[in-house]
């Protein structure tokens, strides 16, 4: 088992786009699901999760001041996209140990799947771990959800929304790190970086999760490795109203 690590909560982004007219938040975090903040979920279950330690949150000022506070929670102003606020984020943290980082519109994020990421990591040494979920295991949990899939030699995957990662791997990974995240919701995209070779595997249906590990370790220098898991709240993120009334409908149970 691998040792306690601490988590960073990525909660800065305006309200201003598809949830919009979903209420009145000016931030996603503080969306209402149940009369609660959507990241106040996240944030209750990593407390929850005795594997986990501290607590970065990164978000607006307004974020930190509108949540019930809870133990071991650390704030730290957002200041500017996604990749700066990880940045931010991680600096509090130990480069050379591993973390979580966790995105805050995950509501339905529950300990056992960041049990089961971290069970897999103390059995396969790494510097990121990524975890995937099979169209499948997204249908039969969420029937009717509508997710970003891309089918490989391992399945029809859809990305999660946590990672499992070191620092200071992060900081190696550089310009690809950049392009992974704004083509986040267009995995195709991502054959203009991992190269021409994997393009052609991908086209005959022969590109597997091993051969992206493969060649960001090429690219990189870092090891890499995608985690298929059986969790599909991993990968619901709430980012349109439909997510946001199942989400409503599910925790209102």
């Amino acid at each position: 088992m691998v040792d306690a690590v601490d988590a960073v909560v990525l909660a800065g982004a305006v309200n201003d786009g598809k949830l919009a007219g979903c209420g009145e938040a000016e931030y996603e975090a503080l969306i209402s699901i149940q009369g609660k903040p959507m990241v106040s979920y996240v944030l209750d279950t990593l407390r929850r999760c005795e594997q986990i330690g501290k607590i970065v949150l990164v978000c607006p000022k307004e974020v930190s001041e509108s949540i019930e506070q809870i133990p071991d929670l650390v704030p730290v102003e957002a200041r500017g996209e996604l990749l700066e606020n990880l940045g931010i984020g991680l600096a509090q943290l130990d480069p050379d140990k591993l973390a979580l980082i966790v995105t805050g519109d995950v509501p339905l994020l529950t300990c056992e799947a960041i049990e089961d990421l971290l069970a897999v990591a103390a059995m396969h040494p790494a510097e990121i771990y990524y975890p995937v979920v099979r169209k499948e295991a997204c249908e039969a949990k969420f029937p009717g959800i509508k997710r970003t899939y891309l089918t490989i030699l391992d399945g029809t995957l859809t990305g999660g929304n946590v990672a499992l990662v070191k620092p200071s791997a992060l900081e190696a990974c550089g310009r690809f790190l950049e392009q992974a995240i704004a083509t986040r919701k267009k995995p195709w995209m991502m054959g203009s970086v991992l190269g021409i070779w994997l393009i052609l595997k991908f086209l005959i249906k022969r590109l597997s999760v091993q051969d992206i590990e493969r060649r960001l370790e090429v690219l990189t220098g870092v090891k890499a490795m995608g985690v298929i898991s059986d969790y599909a709240e991993i990968g619901f993120d709430v980012d349109k109203p439909q997510d946001l009334e199942l989400v409503q409908e599910i925790l209102g149970r």
